[in-house]
């Protein structure tokens, strides 16, 4: 590669059999004094994961916003705590979209090191116009997330 080769883009994870898959490493900045992984940062993980999800779907934030006048925010989080990730683990976030309502959707957060659940997130986020009230989902959002949905509602 040279200086002049553009920059690889970022991996927005890949969806596999209804469930966005997310990829993430812990680094320093992600641990406490221990080495082991602070409680925000899995909620950091958590929001890029549910971010890159949307990307997949066709909905980036930015589009969202230019596109529907709509913008998406975390509404409720319901954190269980298993077992600490710790530096330099490579970690999966699986995000599943468990309910798509008029103005919202509910999601379930899964981080996990391989087959080792560390951390379950129950969510629900909310559709909000500009002036940060409740908008029902644009017809095309609410058709990508349906496609994720375990139930639709």
């Amino acid at each position: 590669m040279t200086t002049d080769d553009p920059a690889p883009a970022p991996s927005s994870g890949r969806i596999r059999d209804g469930v966005h898959i997310f990829a993430a490493r812990v680094y320093y900045e992600d641990t406490d004094a221990g080495g082991v992984v602070y409680h925000t940062s899995y909620l950091r993980l958590a929001e890029r994961a549910r971010t890159e999800m949307m990307r997949c779907v066709g909905f980036d934030h930015g589009l969202l916003l230019e596109r529907h006048n709509v913008f998406v925010a975390l509404r409720r989080c319901l954190v269980e705590f298993a077992r600490p990730a710790r530096l330099d683990d490579a970690l999966e976030v699986r995000t599943r979209v468990v309910r798509v309502a008029g103005a919202s959707f509910d999601g379930r957060q899964t981080i996990a090191r391989g087959d080792e659940v560390l951390v379950e997130i129950d969510c629900t986020l909310a559709c909000l116009g500009r002036a940060g009230r409740p908008a029902r989902l644009p017809g095309a959002v609410r058709a990508a997330l349906e496609t994720l949905c375990l139930s639709k509602g």
